[in-house]
């Protein structure tokens, strides 16, 4: 899996539990969903993701040859 496609899933994982936390918890969890929103649009205008660093940082950019 791609780093492009690794960040899509876990940014639409986190919009997905934070809209379900809304729902069942407290609707102060849609700020979550706004923080994720808006680094979607940063990293979109700016071309740096904070979650692309991370993975990096964690060797889950998918630069190790897995599925070879």
């Amino acid at each position: 899996m791609t780093l492009e496609r690794r960040i899509r899933l876990i940014a639409g994982t986190f919009i997905l539990l934070s809209l379900a936390l809304a729902h069942w918890v407290d609707h102060r969890w849609l700020w979550f969903t706004a923080f994720v929103g808006a680094n979607l649009f940063q990293s979109a205008l700016t071309k740096w993701c904070l979650m692309e660093d991370i993975l990096r940082a964690l060797k889950w950019d998918g630069s190790s040859g897995e599925g070879k």
